[in-house]
């Protein structure tokens, strides 16, 4: 008999090793594959059933975002799980069902699992006049204002996503030059450009470092005096506290601005301006050129003159 968790273990340690997934995929899987085994209560593979997975996906569609094992339903006023990450875990469960499949394991065909129809995404990016106010947000000279001015042009002007700019080494920047690779989703690698903005921003704010650390991006002590042995490098979320504290000195409102909304407004200025979608898709690192479809719905120029030719024509 083929015990699941162990299988469950085997199967991150295959992802791990063979596909050379990333920490973070490892992390997700392992945490969609326990939501699915705390819900089955089923000890071996071959116990599954096509209906206990039926059952497992209606559970999924009324879960309260944020619940724990308890798979409460949904309270009225409350909503559940996005399309979306419902799919991630169908999506991990399918990919375990084929792990076993191809070691001989006796369990549901994967074959039989379909993905739910997806909802489209919603696109927050900044208008012009908005992302110029973010971006001069950071006043004076200061060390943590040079670091911040050089942050928020580098997210603009590359796309990259935050755990790619927190992950960035300064040995890694050449600013004459203005390009860089970047190790992206997939452990895959594409090389990103800086406007002449970002250039002198970063090449400011890298002659005013004293430290010694090796990160780009690097959280300043109160007292201004480094250590050697200091770990400085920002992580993710403190990179979104600065980027959501500059939109609120920038008077940006209705919007939630976070390191994506740059992002997602790199990707939508360029295909305003003339940019062919594959060669977005190449700049930020999509896999499938569906992914970054979702920008064309707000960059389609001939639909808005077509709009404007023939509405309403008195």
């Amino acid at each position: 008999m083929a015990d699941l968790k162990t299988l469950k273990i085997q199967y991150l340690e295959y992802l791990e090793i063979e596909k050379n997934r990333s920490p973070k995929t490892l992390e997700n899987y392992g945490r969609y594959l326990d939501r699915f085994l705390n819900f089955a209560k089923v000890k071996n593979a071959e116990d599954l059933d096509d209906e206990r997975i039926r059952q497992y996906r209606l559970h999924l569609n009324r879960l309260n975002r944020g619940d724990g094992p308890s798979f409460a339903k949904a309270s009225a006023g409350e909503r559940p799980l996005m399309k979306v990450t419902q799919n991630y875990h169908v999506i991990a469960l399918r990919n375990f069902l084929k792990y076993l499949a191809k070691r001989g394991v006796q369990s549901v065909s994967a074959e039989k699992i379909e993905l739910g129809r997806a909802e489209d995404r919603h696109v927050t990016f900044l208008e012009h006049s908005e992302l110029d106010r973010l971006l001069n947000a950071p006043e004076g000279d200061k060390l943590d204002a040079l670091r911040d001015r050089a942050m928020l042009r580098m997210l603009f002007s590359t796309g990259m996503r935050v755990s790619e700019l927190c992950s960035m080494d300064r040995n890694k920047i050449d600013v004459k030059r203005g390009e860089l690779s970047v190790l992206g989703k997939g452990r895959k690698i594409r090389l990103v450009f800086l406007s002449e903005d970002a250039k002198d921003y970063i090449a400011q704010y890298l002659a005013k470092r004293t430290d010694v650390d090796e990160a780009l991006f690097i959280r300043i002590p109160k007292s201004g005096k480094f250590g050697k042995d200091s770990d400085l490098r920002l992580t993710p979320r403190s990179v979104q506290r600065i980027v959501q504290k500059y939109a609120i000195k920038a008077g940006i409102m209705g919007k939630h601005v976070s390191p994506h909304t740059l992002r997602h407004s790199y990707a939508t200025d360029l295909l305003r301006n003339g940019a062919d979608i594959r060669s977005v898709q190449a700049m930020l690192g999509h896999s499938s050129v569906t992914t970054t479809q979702i920008y064309t719905h707000v960059t389609d120029t001939q639909l808005r003159e077509i709009h404007k030719k023939f509405h309403d024509k008195k």
